[in-house]
């Protein structure tokens, strides 16, 4: 529960913070994503101690946030995973802004002026376009990284290759893959609209992830990553 009270903190204090300034809103959560894989890794490590029925404590989650300090051949692969995340992320904000800067039949720069000539708009399709635009950039990011986290937490394995794997994941479980999609969709939306609800969508979502990723992967030819991320 603690990786969700995190969530919930963030995001209230995002929402105090930025409430009137809807692109600064957007653009923080999307910093979100160059650290929010770090912090997901936490989940991981407690599902797969759970799994080998190993112990499971706090200090397990910090020493997979913190088991590359005195490693000198760490590469950074969830660091570097995570900028790419941010890199998408910030592509989508400055695409979406284009977008409903173009289209809008009003100035949009509160999440209010969002919901009311958007997302509330009667005499105009702006918002289903919007939605269509969103989908259609998302669908890539979520096939790259669906197992991708994961499997870099459990595996050898180079950052290219980990999303080739999720990608293939992808390609030969379609249906599934998309209801999986939706589900995270519609349980991260119902746990940010009432903040204190990521609480327990957060963990329920990692321990998911992780499962998804156990019964969909076949891993066990490539080196097992024992000692947190090295």
């Amino acid at each position: 529960l603690l990786h969700g009270l995190g969530v919930s903190l963030f995001g209230f204090l995002l929402l105090v913070i930025a409430f009137d300034e809807f692109w600064l809103l957007a653009g923080a959560f999307t910093g979100f994503l160059a650290v929010a894989p770090v912090v997901a890794v936490g989940l991981y490590a407690v599902s797969r101690a759970l799994e080998n029925q190993q112990p499971v404590s706090l200090g397990l989650v910090f020493r997979t946030w913190w088991s590359w300090r005195g490693t000198p051949h760490h590469d950074w692969r969830l660091v570097r995973f995570g900028l790419l995340l941010c890199l998408s992320g910030t592509g989508w904000v400055l695409t979406s802004a284009a977008f409903i800067t173009l289209f809008s039949p009003h100035p949009v720069e509160q999440p209010l002026d969002f919901l009311r000539y958007v997302v509330l708009a009667g005499d105009n399709h702006v918002f289903e376009f919007w939605w269509m635009l969103g989908v259609a950039l998302a669908a890539p990011v979520f096939a790259s990284t669906v197992v991708t986290l994961p499997l870099l937490l459990d595996r050898k394995i180079p950052i290219l290759e980990a999303v080739l794997v999720s990608w293939k994941v992808v390609m030969q479980n379609p249906l599934p893959m998309a209801l999986w999609a939706i589900l995270i969709m519609f349980s991260s939306l119902l746990g940010l609209l009432g903040l204190a609800g990521s609480v327990i969508v957060v963990p329920v979502l990692g321990h998911a992830s992780w499962h998804a990723y156990r019964d969909s992967v076949r891993a066990d030819a490539l080196p097992l990553r024992t000692q947190g991320l090295p």
